[in-house]
């Protein structure tokens, strides 16, 4: 059962042990963010960021993403995994910013969802880095921290989502996001957790000391 006080000193340990953290994904610009964001989906952000140099210096705005022939945006992005299907959702995403918005990356959660290829995680990414909103962004990394500390027991993204914000307040929501993803990535592993070593571990229910 998790302590009445645990996010509070969960939310301070985390910062006192990462500091601030930048996004795991390279970019200049908020369409940059956006396309690596829809890329980054059932690979790693390293393998997004070793293709994303290429694919902005062909197509660095939406206006030429959208004219893209789809056979050349594939190619540059075939490393990231489903690359039909991401080439596909980047090129429609960026038309629908053309006839949308002038080609611009809008800034409410709302107009980010109607975007191709584009659900609540990277809206709340597109929020919290390029337009300093708050945001609570669900991804497998955070999921699993966030159920592990008794948080929530959902594995649906909005339910999770919604438990969360009333844990935390919203000036809070984009550190929490971040902080726990990275505690995820480099403490609280999926096959592994390296309980030992946490030091959360007096806070969480689900910490298991192996012998």
């Amino acid at each position: 059962m998790m302590q009445p006080d645990a996010p509070s000193l969960i939310l301070k340990r985390c910062r006192s042990a990462y500091g601030e953290v930048p996004t795991f994904l390279d970019y200049s610009s908020s369409f940059e963010l956006l396309v690596s964001v829809i890329l980054s989906a059932q690979t790693t952000d390293d393998q997004v960021n070793r293709c994303a140099p290429v694919l902005f210096a062909t197509y660095p705005d939406a206006r030429s993403l959208a004219d893209a022939e789809s056979e050349h945006l594939e190619s540059l992005i075939k490393s990231t995994g489903y690359f039909r299907a991401k080439a596909k959702n980047i090129k429609a995403a960026a038309q629908y910013l053309i006839e949308h918005f002038d080609g611009l990356v809008p800034d409410s959660m709302e107009q980010l969802v109607l975007i191709p290829g584009v659900g609540r995680k990277t809206a709340g990414v597109i929020l919290h880095h390029i337009y300093g909103k708050p945001a609570i962004i669900v991804d497998t990394h955070f999921g699993r921290v966030c159920r592990r500390l008794g948080f929530s027991r959902y594995e649906d993204p909005v339910k999770l989502e919604q438990d969360l914000a009333v844990i935390f307040n919203p000036e809070d929501w984009s550190d929490c996001s971040m902080l726990l993803n990275l505690h995820g990535r480099r403490i609280c592993q999926a096959r592994k957790p390296r309980c030992a070593d946490c030091f959360l571990i007096d806070l969480c229910p689900s910490a298991i000391i192996a012998p």
